[in-house]
């Protein structure tokens, strides 16, 4: 069977993220973990509130849809999204991604057990040559001696290990509740809008709460905010309604396989802001995974 357009979604979120992948590494160790996503979170509402407003795609949601996307929204973002940017300040993006492209494999199996969903032999081949060569990518994909800041360890290694491995978890959670309610044909965008309002609602109590940990660790400036709008419209606005959108009509293992791809997208991003070409076990994985896809497109 050849692939569905909706694949190509599932893709197209991947591009997103590699890209915000390289591009929050800065703003997210300059603001800390929770005030980044705080950030990043305020201003995505912003955005994407007017849009929904005057389309009318708020209408598509019930109270009870809501309230699903709202808990989906809060495991899969508020902690998930926390846990990933707090593990990439201690690991970093390449590091971070090893970990988190691990959320295909959990929501296969959650996919599997909970929601019944089968995956043919060849997608079950492509599946694990799209791991296996993201792994392989990834974890052999730095050259001895990098220096640059993004190939850096800052903080305690098991915590980022922790911390990216919930990160994984949360989302093929909150992709396993949303899957119901995007199936039956609600709005994408009106949903991703729901998702962000119940992380901005979680994270402002938790500031107010006085924990010493939401506080920035250092003012957010102008130009800081800029970058941070471009990468929660980036990352949230496009990248989370294009994975709604692909979980209307597609598994939820196979939508997650194909998203965690963005590690090997992450490496030329990585060659530019480096300017240094990937080491050549990155090759390999990038092969191996290319296959895997198409492999898991054709299936």
């Amino acid at each position: 069977m050849l692939f569905s357009p909706y694949d190509l979604l599932a893709l197209g979120a991947a591009v997103c993220w590699a890209f915000t992948s390289v591009l929050s590494a800065t703003p997210a160790r300059h603001l800390g973990t929770f005030a980044f996503t705080r950030w990043r979170m305020a201003l995505v509402l912003l955005l994407l509130l007017p849009v929904v407003l005057v389309t009318g795609s708020w209408h598509s949601l019930s109270v009870a849809d809501c309230g699903v996307m709202a808990l989906s929204g809060f495991i899969g973002i508020f902690v998930g999204d926390t846990a990933l940017f707090g593990a990439m300040n201690r690991l970093g993006p390449r590091r971070t991604s090893v970990l988190f492209a691990t959320h295909a494999m959990f929501s296969a199996l959650m996919g599997y057990w909970v929601l019944g969903e089968r995956m043919g032999a060849q997608a079950l081949l492509g599946g694990a040559l799209v791991m296996g060569g993201v792994m392989t990518a990834i974890l052999l994909g730095r050259h001895k001696g990098e220096v640059h800041a993004l190939e850096t360890d800052s903080g305690h290694w098991g915590q980022g290990v922790a911390l990216g491995l919930l990160a994984a978890l949360c989302q093929a959670l909150s992709s396993l509740i949303a899957k119901p309610v995007m199936a039956s044909g609600v709005d994408p965008v009106a949903a991703t809008a729901v998702r962000v309002a119940a992380t901005c609602v979680a994270q402002f109590v938790l500031l107010w709460s006085g924990y010493a940990g939401a506080r920035a660790l250092n003012p957010a400036t102008p130009r800081i905010l800029l970058q941070v709008g471009w990468i929660g419209f980036l990352g949230m606005g496009v990248g989370m309604s294009l994975i709604l959108l692909a979980l209307q009509h597609g598994s939820v293992g196979m939508v997650a396989i194909l998203s965690s791809v963005s590690p090997v997208l992450l490496l030329p991003l990585l060659w530019l802001r480096l300017g240094r070409a990937p080491a050549p076990g990155a090759w390999l994985g990038a092969g191996l995974t290319v296959l895997g896809t198409a492999l898991v497109l054709m299936r």
